[in-house]
């Protein structure tokens, strides 16, 4: 099993909002203090846009969600920069621009030597094969 896990969207918000979609082992490691968890920046503006545009949706707000992230240093959230942006270059196999991104931010800790997974159920990545996946 991996010791650092990158956080997709939808594992976000179904985590926050408890939903029963969160895949079981994805729910445990989410709730592991021992996991390292790393939200990659186009996640967390993706499920602030989804709050924002899907109002209702789910039982949570823009405010809360931001709120939730900063209590505590349970999430990491990593910044785009440059060299996501360009390793998404290599991640064609993957449609959706930002699967690619957040793909593309743990290929390049797992290139740095860093054992990692995707917390994700989207068959785009977890078929794509680039990354573990855990779910």
């Amino acid at each position: 099993m991996s010791s650092h896990y990158f956080i997709d969207t939808h594992t976000l918000l179904w985590h926050l909002t408890k939903d029963p979609r969160l895949g079981r082992a994805a729910g445990q490691i989410l709730n592991n203090s021992n996991s390292r968890l790393f939200l990659p920046a186009i996640a967390l503006a993706e499920a602030l846009f989804m709050l924002e545009r899907k109002t209702g949706l789910y039982a949570l707000t823009e405010t809360q969600l931001l709120e939730r992230l900063y209590q505590d240093d349970w999430i990491e959230v990593v910044t785009l920069d440059e060299g996501i942006i360009a390793k998404t270059l290599d991640c064609t196999a993957i449609p959706e621009m930002h699967d690619r991104q957040i793909v593309a931010a743990a290929v390049l800790a797992q290139e740095a030597g860093v054992d990692v997974a995707i917390l994700t159920r989207d068959a785009n990545i977890t078929q794509s094969g680039f990354v573990a996946c855990a779910w």
